[in-house]
């Protein structure tokens, strides 16, 4: 069996809740809550339904987004701990998120620096916000339309003679999860998770996380 590395999903995962849709809770308008239903029923893409929300929100709320998310965003229980187990033991942690640079960077800040770092880009343009995407979908993506994909991520490194463990939540990570040896996974992510046969092992805090890689879990 190979040497554990982790792939972990950020938005309602490290954080407790998913930061976008906190955002749009206080500086969007109504309509954002149909395009949010459009990408959980898939019947629109994650990267045009994350473009369409965030063409809601002008470029002036910038500061105000970043200082609501400092103040309110909870870090899950126990992440702290299990970056300081994944250094102690020198295992490698790359966070991949679907969230957006100006909020993800800076919430991580006190906790890294991690093997690294991939999420979407947000423009603040003189009146909209644009979103620029790093991580595109590769040949082998069957979706084509993820934003932040993960599993293009996963398939440009190196992974051989390594036992890939991957930690999520959302609709975001459920083509991860399938490149997973073994998947940690809550809520949206688990559901899916049952729904398809996929193995996993639930966690709330990140202690559990901890205690199932302790224990070399691979259901």
């Amino acid at each position: 069996m190979g040497y554990p590395i982790i792939f972990c999903d950020f938005d309602g995962t490290i954080t407790e809740t998913d930061n976008i849709i906190s955002l749009m809770k206080i500086f969007a308008p109504p309509e954002w809550e149909s395009i949010k239903d459009e990408i959980l029923n898939q019947s629109v893409s994650i990267k045009e339904g994350v473009s369409n929300l965030f063409s809601l929100i002008p470029s002036s709320k910038k500061d105000a987004m970043i200082q609501y998310l400092v103040d309110t965003a909870i870090i899950r229980d126990g992440f702290k701990e299990f970056v300081n187990y994944t250094k102690e033991h020198e295992i490698p942690l790359y966070i991949v998120s679907g969230g957006m640079d100006f909020f993800v960077r800076p919430l991580l800040k006190e906790y890294g620096p991690f093997d690294g770092v991939f999420c979407n880009e947000a423009h603040f343009n003189d009146t909209t916000i644009t979103i620029r995407w790093p991580y595109p979908c590769d040949v082998h993506c069957e979706s084509k339309g993820c934003g932040c994909c993960k599993p293009s991520i996963l398939r440009s490194l190196s992974l051989e003679d390594h036992l890939v463990i991957v930690i999520g939540d959302s609709v975001t990570d459920v083509e991860m999860a399938k490149l997973g040896d073994t998947v940690l996974a809550r809520d949206y992510l688990a559901h899916i998770c049952e729904e398809k046969g996929i193995p996993y092992h639930p966690f709330e805090t990140f202690h559990d996380c901890m205690d199932a890689i302790e224990k070399g879990v691979t259901l």
